[in-house]
């Protein structure tokens, strides 16, 4: 008989977790203290843009496995209950905020039956989980916990959940293990590396990953100053040093830089912790890390005056993209809106258009200018900037563009679009770290 599932948190993590975990065939219960969050995923609507996980969703919840609740008791019988609650960043601190973990932690203890196994999936401190196993083994002296980082990526989640390219468990002893086996018997069955650990080493894989990613997209970005200082170009220099087998070439597009509600939270988190650690000297790389991604996006609003003014007063600005990366309507920490946001308070009538993250870009921004549809953003703009690499922005037709706009100016803020064909077509193209 399989085991049963619990997943504490239905957020962009929980949602996805649970759905998937219902589709390997565990009757999953996805459990929230938001109620109207629990009706809408009942009902097979999902509160974010996720591709193929709305259709899963129903898909699952149509079959009978899955459902949904705010009520902690129906976690009773679960045998393995995995907590997926957020840890954003603390307000005026670069720590990270531990409420809705420890509140999880809690309510699943007081819960859970003789047996069962807490499985955290959140990103946390080094340090956390060895605190949780402690205080639920107080409460609930025949549970056990474990720690089992996710590696999601937005745009891509159901895939990484389901076909992971490896599982890290943090244990402490074989019975967890067998356990997390058992769950993840079919990956287990594609031959996924699986990686064994202690709690705080699976702790540290999770914002080690993070942290060698946003440090490879600042170093590229740091190599773009340097190209455009010199006259070189990054999009080839990134090319060079991508055939390198040591390097690769992922993550070596320069341009406005990284967002989203992981890497920028993460690595400060990261930062605080190695702090309270004492070892906060050997991550002092990272500060540099975070400064580059964020002096990137003002690198392009300086491109904006060069080929306007230094007064923007008035000046009409489309925007092509306000999630943090495409394939998600995710706008926390968008590069792209704090780019628009910054050029609207200096005083430019600023107009933006994107596939999926209009709505939850307005409510971020209510006072920006917003358009469903590209031409729209586009008609009579003195400039526009390309700031989400979005499938249909390569799509588009320059000279077709060209009428649209007062001046057919385009900086590209991902180093995503056909310079070639755009300059052909008579549009004046700026990038990042290209010759200008």
């Amino acid at each position: 008989m399989k085991l049963k599932v619990s997943v504490i948190g239905t957020g962009y993590l929980g949602a996805t977790h649970a759905a998937c975990m219902s589709s390997l065939g565990f009757e999953v219960i996805g459990v929230d203290v938001d109620a109207a969050k629990i009706e809408l995923l009942t009902a097979g609507r999902v509160p974010f843009y996720e591709p193929g996980l709305e259709d899963l969703l129903q898909k699952e919840i149509a079959s009978g496995r899955l459902t949904f609740t705010t009520d902690l008791r129906a976690i009773a019988d679960v045998d393995v209950h995995f907590i997926c609650v957020g840890t954003p960043q603390q307000p005026n601190s670069l720590a990270a905020d531990l409420t809705y973990v420890d509140a999880a932690l809690d309510a699943v203890a007081a819960n859970c039956k003789p047996g069962s196994l807490v499985v955290g999936k959140s990103t946390v401190p080094v340090g956390t989980a060895a605190r949780l196993r402690e205080r639920l083994l107080k409460i609930n002296p025949k549970a056990d916990l474990a720690w089992n980082p996710e590696f999601l990526r937005e745009g891509f989640a159901v895939e990484d959940t389901l076909h992971p390219n490896r599982l890290v468990v943090g244990v402490t002893n074989d019975a967890a293990e067998n356990k997390l086996k058992e769950i993840y018997a079919s990956n287990l069955a594609e031959n996924t590396p699986w990686v064994r650990a202690d709690l705080p080493t699976s702790e540290l894989v999770k914002v080690a990953a993070n942290s060698f990613l946003a440090t490879k997209i600042s170093f590229i970005n740091a190599m773009a100053e340097v190209c455009e200082a010199a006259g070189g170009d990054v999009t080839v220099l990134a090319k060079a040093i991508g055939y390198d087998p040591r390097i690769g070439s992922r993550f070596l597009q320069a341009g406005i830089g990284f967002g989203g509600g992981c890497l920028p939270k993460d690595i400060r988190a990261f930062m605080a912790r190695a702090g309270e650690l004492g070892a906060d000297q050997a991550l002092e790389f990272l500060r540099e890390i975070d400064s580059i991604n964020l002096r990137a996006r003002q690198r392009v609003i300086e491109l904006v005056r060069k080929d306007l003014s230094d007064n923007l007063a008035g000046k009409k600005i489309a925007v092509l993209g306000a999630a943090f990366k495409p394939d998600s309507d995710d706008v926390r920490d968008s590069p792209a809106l704090d780019i628009a946001a910054q050029i609207a308070a200096a005083g430019a009538v600023v107009t933006i258009h994107d596939p999926k993250a209009i709505a939850p870009a307005k409510k971020r921004f209510p006072a920006l200018g917003f358009s469903e549809d590209i031409e729209g953003a586009l008609k009579g703009a003195d400039l526009v900037l390309h700031l989400t690499e979005w499938k249909v922005y390569r799509e588009l037709d320059p000279a077709k563009m060209a009428k649209l706009v007062a001046n057919p100016i385009m900086i590209d803020g991902r180093n995503a679009l056909d310079r070639e064909a755009w300059i052909a077509a008579g549009w004046k193209f700026r990038a990042l770290g290209r010759a200008n």
